[in-house]
């Protein structure tokens, strides 16, 4: 059973991959979902909170400095990076708020594994992205709003609300069981990974259901779009944390975090306030940046197995 977990958890973006095909062809098999979007993210979300300790809060508060490099690297460049993309690019408003609520979105669950794979400093990561999905019912709303208003109507007080509906609440409620219920949330927490990975592939094939004429025109544009926003992401994630004196463990970590966004999010927010081709990007954002991520973290480790190799040779 646990190498059936395993499996799930670790082939992630092959999964998700293989929805979004299952969902282009046969869009019935997805579609029914569209009604539980909520639900799936509020899933996603729980299990995070799952993970989540007062001790977590209290990395938070023993390197706010840190932190706040990190905070701020992600609400500053990822919507920045999204508004060049939608204005170079000149895509039409439904496709423009989606990449936009992309880039205005909280960091990605998936982030702390990545941070990990790739030796960087995974309570920093945690402390990240804790601190960005509690700031996201009031960040994402009102990036939105100043970044897509002129293009599309956002409306900043019902998406703040479906924000912490979303995702603050069952976030909280996963810290209270993991508090509170020791004994039982560790018998539940092994299997929050797999639940999480299968909602998201359901949200995956839920959009692409839903938007699959689309697809087919705007696919290989959005592709481009959320392979430029995700290496953006990462390349200035790093350079800014370098900028502000932080160490490679560090950097490495904003990278990650900076680069890997909430899409998951922006594609359930993209459902229940846009055109389902808004959540067009979210979808190909939840498989590509697995992939990158994993790609980067194989890069840092090999380089630094490389650079540990000459210095034993040195010596």
């Amino acid at each position: 059973m646990q190498k059936i977990q395993k499996g799930i958890v670790d082939d992630m973006a092959v999964l998700v991959a293989a929805a979004g095909v299952i969902g282009a062809l046969v869009p019935s098999a997805f579609a029914w979902a569209g009604s539980y979007v909520s639900w799936l993210l509020g899933l996603v979300m729980f299990g995070m909170g799952m993970t989540l300790s007062a001790a977590d809060f209290r990395r938070v508060l023993a390197r706010p400095r840190y932190v706040a490099i990190g905070v701020f690297a992600q609400f500053l460049i990822m919507p920045l990076v999204a508004y060049v993309l939608v204005r170079a690019f000149r895509l039409p408003p439904e496709l423009a708020v989606g990449v936009i609520l992309l880039g205005t979105c909280p960091g990605g669950t998936a982030s702390n594994v990545i941070s990990y794979l790739a030796r960087g400093d995974v309570a920093l990561s945690v402390s990240m992205t804790m601190t960005t999905t509690l700031l996201a019912p009031v960040v994402t709303p009102a990036l939105t709003y100043l970044l897509a208003g002129a293009t599309i109507e956002v409306s900043f007080v019902s998406m703040m609300g479906s924000i912490a509906e979303m995702v603050l609440l069952p976030v909280l409620l996963g810290l209270l069981v993991h508090e509170r219920c020791g004994r039982a949330a560790r018998r539940i927490l092994p299997l929050m990974p797999v639940l999480s990975v299968l909602c998201i592939v359901l949200l995956v094939g839920c959009v692409v259901a839903l938007s699959a004429a689309k697809l087919l025109a705007v696919g290989p544009l959005m592709a481009v779009l959320v392979v430029l926003h995700n290496g953006c992401g990462l390349a200035l994630g790093y350079g800014l944390a370098k900028l502000f004196g932080m160490e490679s463990r560090g950097a490495r970590t904003v990278s990650i975090e900076v680069g890997m966004q909430n899409s998951g999010l922006a594609a359930s927010l993209a459902l229940l306030y846009f055109q389902p081709a808004a959540a067009i990007p979210g979808a190909i954002f939840s498989v590509w940046h697995n992939v990158s991520g994993s790609l980067l973290a194989n890069y840092w480790v090999r380089r630094d197995e490389k650079k540990e190799q000459k210095e034993v040779v040195c010596e």
